[in-house]
């Protein structure tokens, strides 16, 4: 019996077991299983952004590639037929890509956030009425286009070149319909996520477009003028590519319900982001083409607008980067807030600054080891290649801090902040930037260094501005405004054509 009581006594416990240490358990298990379900939370967003950022710097490479393509062929022409084609391409694109690229982005908004609250007939609805209202746009815009010779001569240019510059404008009157329509489409498939057939016809686009050159530019006797015909074909091609595949693929089956009257109305609806959008878009890049005319002005100006335009198109394909990075982010969280899930959008801008600050870190640092020979890829003349070594690291600091503010910006546009966006561009760009590059470069003496200067202080404030914005967010409140805009422009479906 006694031996019986020992093994019994062995076996209990020195210390009982209470009901704490279950509890204690359970808690252990539940912050494991947390901790695992915010990890898997956090790599599954990642891959979400990268899915869509890949495919969108390559269509914005891609799409950025025409006028670069028709600018080469243009280019072994002679020094005339490249002055007018650049001239009319920079001209193009202030008076009238900038401004409709500008008002498509709305559609970041609109059809992203409907696409994200399941309202999915409004997005083909939204589509409709952005076409609508950017080919009425687009009216004035060709009156300006045909005209471009005489407001050329109006603003002191060249005569040869405005004439050259007119001509190839001229031709590029019908681009500008096509490009008008391609944004809404890009954006209308975008925010479903379809980024992939956009990266298709796109690269058939580009592809087409060298042989179309080629065939205009040499063999038809266009000449310089045969690259502006090419450029309109090839705008006009991807949209009747997009458009058949939005017709009649599955995948746009519940988007795309046919032509609708609803497209004619709310149009004020979209007008009040939409014209937000274009002045956020334009203030910004009219100020680098600014950038470019003050150059004219320093000492040396050959020098100086060479090696600034240099800067510019190096910036200029560096930024298609972040640019898919923010086109990710916009269709996140547009997507997310109009399904109503705060969280997930506010882990969407987490987890974009930090894939903005890996990328944007890399490429400094790449820009930075290539300074001494990345001149040779523009010019031969070893004044020019040494100063472009000077401005590299320059540029590599405006780049980090694109990266960033473009990124925001995306956020902004998710959310429907267009109008704060337009403010923050004018105050940073015309009341910072600018003033600043005038001070340095023409006060201080510090040249084309110093407009680049001027620029990186603009894009300080920038990034910084919609930093304080994006920090201070109510994301549950984003989330209740995108569900009222979203039902707002919601109609009773009337007739329909298909």
């Amino acid at each position: 019996m006694e031996r019986e009581h020992q093994n019994v006594s062995l076996n209990v416990p020195l210390i009982q077991n209470s009901g704490q240490d279950e509890v204690i358990v359970h808690d252990v298990e539940q912050n494991k299983s947390s901790g695992i379900r915010e990890r898997t939370e956090l790599i599954e967003e990642v891959i979400k952004q990268l899915w869509l950022a890949g495919p969108l710097i390559s269509v914005s490479l891609l799409n950025y590639s025409l006028q670069i393509i028709s600018i080469m062929f243009v280019g072994h022409l002679g020094e005339l037929a490249l002055s007018g084609a650049s001239m009319a391409t920079s001209f193009a694109s202030v008076t009238g890509f900038s401004l409709l690229m500008g008002m498509a982005s709305a559609l970041d908004t609109l059809c992203g956030q409907s696409y994200g609250a399941k309202q999915h007939r409004m997005l083909g609805i939204q589509m409709q009425r952005a076409m609508f209202v950017l080919m009425i746009v687009s009216i004035p815009l060709a009156v300006m286009w045909a005209n471009t010779k005489s407001i050329l001569i109006l603003f002191g240019q060249d005569h040869e070149i405005a004439t050259a510059a007119g001509n190839y404008a001229q031709l590029m009157v019908p681009s500008i319909f096509a490009y008008g329509l391609l944004q809404c489409l890009n954006r209308f498939l975008q925010t479903q996520n379809l980024v992939f057939p956009m990266v298709l016809f796109s690269g058939v686009t580009s592809l087409l477009h060298i042989l179309l050159c080629w065939l205009m530019v040499f063999k038809s006797g266009l000449g310089g003028s045969g690259a502006a015909v090419a450029n309109s074909i090839s705008y006009w091609l991807n949209v009747v590519m997009l458009t058949l595949y939005v017709r009649f693929s599955p995948s746009c089956s519940k988007t795309w319900t046919g032509f609708s009257k609803e497209a004619l109305q709310n149009i004020p609806q979209f007008l009040m982001l939409a014209i937000p959008s274009a002045v956020m878009v334009c203030f910004e890049m009219w100020s680098f083409e600014l950038m470019v005319l003050l150059s004219g002005l320093l000492p040396n100006p050959k020098l100086e607008t060479s090696v600034l335009s240099i800067c510019l198109n190096t910036s200029g394909a560096v930024w298609m980067i972040p640019f898919g990075l923010s086109g990710a982010i916009s269709t996140r969280i547009s997507n997310e807030l109009g399904a109503g899930h705060p969280k997930v959008a506010r882990l969407a801008v987490v987890v974009v600054l930090g894939l903005t600050l890996i990328l944007a870190v890399s490429v400094g640092t790449v820009m930075i080891l290539i300074r001494n020979v990345w001149g040779y890829a523009y010019s031969n003349e070893v004044e020019v290649v040494k100063y472009v070594a000077i401005m590299m690291p320059i540029l590599a600091i405006s780049s980090f801090l694109e990266a960033l503010q473009s990124v925001l910006s995306g956020v902004a546009r998710g959310c429907g902040w267009q109008k704060i966006g337009a403010y923050v561009n004018l105050g940073s760009y015309y009341l910072v930037g600018i003033p600043a590059a005038v001070v340095f470069a023409f006060v201080l003496h510090i040249g084309g260094k110093g407009l680049w200067l001027g620029i990186i202080c603009a894009v300080f404030v920038q990034s910084i501005s919609l930093s304080i914005i994006t920090i201070r967010t109510n994301w549950e409140q984003e989330a209740k405004k995108a569900t009222d805009r979203v039902y707002d422009s919601v109609i009773i479906p009337d007739s329909r054509v298909s």
